[in-house]
């Protein structure tokens, strides 16, 4: 038995690397469809330096739809543009997204869902996930902002437990941080407007979620206060709960993408939960090499698994259904990748997002099959 188990280990083994040393998809192939995605983002970037989102109560964004002017977007498009910084193109975009993001931070280096001119901007309070994602991309720009940095107020907006809450608010508890309280203090004087927010949103102020802990972690890294946060995600995944570990993201892959970003930035104490996702992973593959039901979901996939340093033969079929499902005009469909809530009553995408994310598995694959 242990001789047939490990047969079947070197056979694998032996697959994959032949895959990558034999693919049937070309350099050059790649290459071009990374141009054209990357044409698209450049075409499409507003003056600002903030890309197109828009509001949906539909995954596929076919019913009604509304454009919104949120920070979280670009944010993301953003990070998938970090993979391809060496085109002249997607640089110049990324020193437009860097300026517009830091045109939108708060005081104390914290970032809000919503832009300055959005009609909800006053009454959404600022955020772990989108302070996170911001700060990580800005640094690995090499831009110092924020200045002095907002580390310490992560620090002080965490539960029991040592977990990040989701959201920068007043707190039935003393925190030695003036910052912190000049933060947090507006709350006060929009008593009613504050009620009436939490009354009309899927979420609580109490809210700790999955995703929003791994952002914080993938920015403040492997430090004696993020350990509870390691616990948390081994747990979540160890549990099988990936599926309901936050409100805002509620497909599976995309909390897989996430939780091995931080594998992949060196995070090597989440090295339990590098088997199971891709077992779970694979386990999604589908005949026309999809890995899950929609594009973004294989665009996630195909993250995830290089994320954990796997190149299984699936990886090879994955790509190829993106490359056929990329439109002449070198984009992919919009569909709904985050949420307002467990309820699915609304979510946000658009063209833009889902070609960011397809971009980089792309990107990454090439930089796989080059090397």
């Amino acid at each position: 038995m242990l001789k047939t188990a490990v047969f079947n280990q070197e056979k694998s083994a032996i697959l994959e690397e032949s895959s990558l040393r034999n693919p049937a998809i070309g350099v050059e192939q790649l290459d071009c469809a990374i141009q054209q995605a990357l044409a698209y983002l450049h075409q499409h970037q507003f003056a600002d330096g903030q890309f197109a989102s828009y509001c949906a109560g539909d995954a596929p964004m076919q019913g009604w739809i509304y454009a919104d002017s949120a920070v979280f977007p670009t944010a993301l498009i953003a990070h998938c543009l970090l993979h391809v910084a060496e085109y002249p193109s997607a640089d110049q975009m990324l020193k437009r997204t860097t300026l517009f993001l830091q045109n939108q931070m708060n005081f104390g280096g914290l970032w809000n869902h919503f832009t300055s001119i959005h009609r909800l901007r006053h009454l959404c309070p600022l955020d772990v996930d989108d302070t996170a994602c911001v700060s990580a991309l800005l640094r690995a720009r090499g831009i110092e902002c924020p200045v002095p940095t907002n580390a310490p107020l992560f620090l002080a907006n965490r539960n029991r437990e040592g977990l990040f809450y989701s959201w920068f608010i007043m707190r039935w508890r003393w925190i030695p941080s003036r910052t912190f309280w000049r933060v947090t203090v507006r709350e006060l004087l929009h008593p009613i407007q504050s009620m009436l927010f939490w009354y009309g949103v899927e979420a609580s102020r109490g809210d700790v979620d999955g995703v929003v802990n791994a952002n914080a972690l993938y920015y403040l890294g492997d430090i004696p206060a993020t350990q509870p946060v390691i616990a948390f995600l081994l747990r979540i995944i160890a549990e099988k709960r990936e599926g309901n570990c936050d409100l805002w993201y509620r497909d599976s892959l995309f909390v897989y993408y996430s939780f091995t970003r931080c594998y992949y930035s060196g995070i090597t104490k989440l090295e339990p939960l590098r088997q199971p996702i891709i077992d779970r992973i694979l386990a999604l593959a589908k005949p026309d090499g999809r890995l899950g039901e929609t594009l973004a979901d294989t665009a996630w996939a195909v993250c995830s698994l290089l994320n954990l340093h796997c190149q299984p033969p699936e990886l090879e079929a994955a790509i190829q259904y993106i490359l056929r499902a990329q439109n002449a005009t070198g984009e992919w469909p919009r569909w709904l990748l985050y949420y307002g809530g467990p309820k699915l009553v609304v979510g946000w995408g658009s063209e833009e997002m889902t070609t960011g994310f397809c971009l980089e598995a792309l990107a990454r694959y090439r930089n796989l099959v080059k090397a």
